[in-house]
């Protein structure tokens, strides 16, 4: 199995191993601080409860670029299906990369909280 199938073998809804977790954290490295930012929230607020689908989503905002992908946090553009089998899982989990933008007791924009 090579790195870039390991989310393959899980079923959509089963929580992800801690092996897998860590490949997947290594994965969502960013060359951004502010995609850093997002990225380090939403494992600090969902690590625990992640599933293979979610894994799934989480992985194709990742191939994209850093630009796209802050474009896409800062809700400048939107997702695009593009056929990807995986995009729901994509679009949820997008979702939770921008509510953890801003702490929960803070009104403030995404924008506003990488700053």
């Amino acid at each position: 199995m090579t790195d870039e199938d390991f989310l393959q073998h899980g079923e959509r809804a089963a929580r992800l191993s801690e092996r897998d977790l860590s490949k997947l954290r290594w994965r969502c490295r960013r060359g951004l601080l502010e995609n850093d930012l997002f990225v380090e929230r939403f494992f600090a607020r969902h690590a625990e409860r992640l599933t293979y689908g979610q894994a799934r989503g989480l992985r194709v905002l990742m191939d994209l670029s850093d630009n796209d992908l802050l474009d896409l946090l800062l809700g400048r553009t939107a997702l695009r299906a593009d056929g990807h089998p995986d995009v729901d899982d994509a679009q949820a989990v997008l979702g939770l990369l921008r509510a953890g933008a801003a702490p929960a007791d803070a009104p403030a924009s995404a924008e506003a909280a990488v700053r």
